[in-house]
């Protein structure tokens, strides 16, 4: 099995786990870290739909709560094999933004991508001026 199957079947458990009673749109994820670990998570909504939070956010924030900090792949499945969000690129540009991106469709099919290929022109720490504390 690929590095792409492993992720995606994860992140297609995950997705059974979906808390989404509103959109009805349940996604999965999971996060590679460099250190071999995979994170799972699922997008949960809440009714006041600010604080609702994508299933790639959940998976990454997950990992880093228990110490996998370098994450090198997140695969996202959804039925129709869409791309995060723009709130979810801008967060994996800040935590892997070397990542590979596989997107799952829910058909078997893969596609792979990186995370500065979904946010080109992208805005990073870097572009800060004020310092950043180390």
């Amino acid at each position: 099995m690929s590095q792409a199957e492993q992720l995606m079947q994860v992140a297609k458990e995950a997705r059974e786990h979906a808390y989404a009673p509103y959109s009805r749109f349940h996604v999965g994820s999971a996060v590679l870290d460099a250190d071999g670990t995979i994170s799972p998570g699922c997008n949960v909504e809440n009714a006041g739909f600010s604080p609702t939070i994508c299933a790639e956010r959940v998976a990454l924030t997950g990992a880093f709560a228990r110490g996998h900090q370098n994450p090198v792949a997140i695969a996202v499945m959804t039925d129709p094999g869409v791309t995060p969000c723009g709130v979810c690129r801008q967060v994996m540009l800040e935590l892997g933004p070397d990542m590979t991106v596989y997107i799952g469709d829910g058909e078997g099919n893969i596609r792979s991508t990186t995370v500065r290929e979904l946010l080109p022109g992208s805005f990073s720490k870097d572009d800060l001026t004020f310092p950043i504390p180390k």
